[in-house]
């Protein structure tokens, strides 16, 4: 019985390697767009699931609105990745430079309640990883580590130091969020509080060098 659960175990690693064989992470292109939203709909329906994971916005309500949204971010963002399978975006993932971050959240390097251990000078040279979504059904089978690995390879060949991220904690924990940090190896550096669409949420601050992978 010992064997044969660890043959079986064995298959399925190699299965879930020949799959993520197939998937290709590029950049965003505006062609992109009608598989984005079915990622983004498909994990932000409005209802927060702790331990699979959400996103905030409800991308069921108003898709053309979500669309000109991802459209303006293609065209303006450096990091904007796809993850595609046999022709099918599966996933995906926003990241702003510094520079980008703080021209649409000015406050936020003051806003955030840092550790008394985190050197501010982190702060200097970063990039923020903001919103990454896998398509449900797809999720723990290493598209979102993929995706990252392609990521974080590029910033740091762009020659940027420390990537940041943000995890909901509250009113609703995104544990699946918490779980992927833990995984790639973040460190928490604070946390700030911030109102969006009338709720109050709390989230943690976590950065890592770009030299890990």
């Amino acid at each position: 019985m010992l064997i044969a659960n660890k043959l079986r175990t064995k298959e399925n690693i190699i299965l879930v390697q020949q799959n993520l064989d197939l998937v290709n992470v590029r950049k965003a292109i505006v062609e992109d767009l009608d598989g984005i939203i079915n990622v983004a709909s498909s994990v932000g329906k409005g209802d927060y699931e702790s331990y699979n994971g959400f996103l905030m916005d409800n991308y069921n309500d108003n898709r053309i609105y979500f669309k000109n949204i991802f459209r303006e971010k293609i065209k303006s963002l450096d990091f904007f990745y796809v993850a595609e399978k046999k022709n099918e975006i599966v996933g995906f993932l926003i990241g702003y430079t510094r520079t980008e971050w703080l021209l649409q959240n000015p406050n936020w390097i003051k806003d955030i309640v840092w550790s008394p251990n985190f050197d501010s000078k982190k702060t200097e040279n970063f990039v923020l990883s903001d919103k990454m979504a896998i398509l449900a059904g797809h999720t723990g089978h290493g598209i979102g580590s993929k995706i990252y690995k392609k990521f974080i390879k590029d910033i740091n060949i762009l020659g940027y130091e420390y990537l940041f991220s943000e995890t909901i904690i509250d009113p609703v924990p995104n544990f699946a969020s918490l779980s992927f940090r833990k995984k790639q190896s973040y460190k928490l550096a604070g946390m700030r509080y911030e109102e969006y669409n009338e709720i109050l949420y709390t989230d943690l601050i976590y950065y890592k060098s770009t030299n890990i992978l």
